[in-house]
């Protein structure tokens, strides 16, 4: 195998787990192949990508040379320059306002408010974008009945965005080859993973970018305030005191670092049984406002624990477009008091 025929093999391997080549993901440098040597350079700014790819290429090649010099070389325009929480960068600029929804747990229902939030402002006339950033627990592609899709590129090496419901929306679930394929991968993969999904997606102008973020307070949160300016962030708990107690810790990151907080939502707020029409606070009750009260964030609104919303968001049919008049009722006027304490740019 010479140089030539090493290269046009190596265009055409797919990264480990993504549907796209190397030659697509402009991953190769210089190769050059000399009698039984071979000198490969890969064009990657993370080491553990590169570390991927070079496990990979060795256990693909090993049969064919008896030498491999796999180096990584960093091209400038490759370089990843962040920004601190006080400047955040904005790399969304097409986007006129940031919503963050996050959770201090998980379980609280974080992804199914993101997407019903979502779909009320679309209803409103917005341009709205849903970004997925919980990357191991990847939800929305099933909540918005696109989890059979996969990521395609446009004629500018831009993702195109799956669509549903009046969302433009984005997920590393819809880029894996199948759905219950596990993102091994350190954080600093996934948020560079992120920072893709920000930069090299054909969002367009958008009113609205809403991200779905991962439960706690680590990586993928500080690197989403570093790297954007949230207009506001949108907090999601059960009444339940550990479910607080989380979202506690939430609350003080955000207003450690300076992002402006729309306010609580209480999830799974009470259950109305359907036979006697009973109330019964599984969860405790009036946790949501008692944290509200004590951080000094706005309440925004409660959720029942209704099994209808629970059999709709895993059918694919979010109810704030195709549930009952007082499902949709629910998240409109969550998002009529988000309007109502939050400066929207518009």
């Amino acid at each position: 195998m010479n140089s030539q025929e090493l290269t046009h093999f190596l265009q055409q391997l797919h990264y480990p787990n993504l549907e796209k080549t190397l030659e697509e993901l402009h991953l190769l440098g210089r190769i050059h192949v000399n009698n039984a040597h071979a000198s490969i350079e890969l064009l990657t700014s993370n080491n553990d990508s590169f570390t991927t790819l070079k496990t990979f290429l060795e256990r693909t090649l090993q049969h064919r040379f008896n030498q491999l010099d796999i180096h990584a070389k960093t091209p400038e325009d490759h370089a990843m320059q962040y920004g601190h929480t006080a400047q955040p960068n904005n790399r969304a600029p097409y986007a006129k306002n940031i919503i963050a929804v996050t959770s201090g747990k998980g379980g609280v229902g974080k992804s199914t408010v993101s997407v019903n939030l979502a779909i009320s402002l679309a209803k409103k006339g917005y341009r709205v974008g849903l970004l997925d950033s919980d990357v191991y627990g990847p939800n929305i592609p099933r909540l918005t009945n696109t989890d059979t899709e996969r990521i395609r590129w446009n004629d500018n090496n831009q993702m195109i965005p799956s669509e549903n419901f009046g969302l433009k929306i984005m997920s590393v679930a819809l880029t894996t080859p199948r759905s219950d394929t596990p993102l091994v991968w350190r954080s600093s993969v996934a948020v560079s993973a992120l920072i893709q999904f920000l930069e090299d997606v054909a969002w367009g102008t958008l009113d609205f970018l809403v991200i779905d973020m991962p439960p706690g307070t680590g990586d993928i949160q500080l690197t989403m305030a570093q790297e954007l300016p949230i207009t506001a962030a949108v907090l999601v708990t059960t009444p339940q005191i550990v479910a607080t107690d989380d979202v506690s810790r939430a609350i003080m990151m955000f207003k450690d670092i300076g992002v402006p907080m729309a306010g609580i939502i209480e999830n799974m707020s009470y259950f109305i049984a359907p036979d006697t029409k009973i109330r019964y606070n599984i969860f405790g009750s009036g946790g949501g406002e008692r944290i509200a009260q004590k951080y000094d964030v706005p309440f925004l609104g409660s959720i029942p624990l209704d099994m209808e919303i629970r059999e709709a968001s895993d059918s694919g049919e979010p109810p704030s477009a195709l549930g009952s008049s007082e499902q949709k009722q629910y998240y409109d006027t969550l998002v009529e008091q988000m309007e109502a304490h939050v400066s929207f740019t518009l």
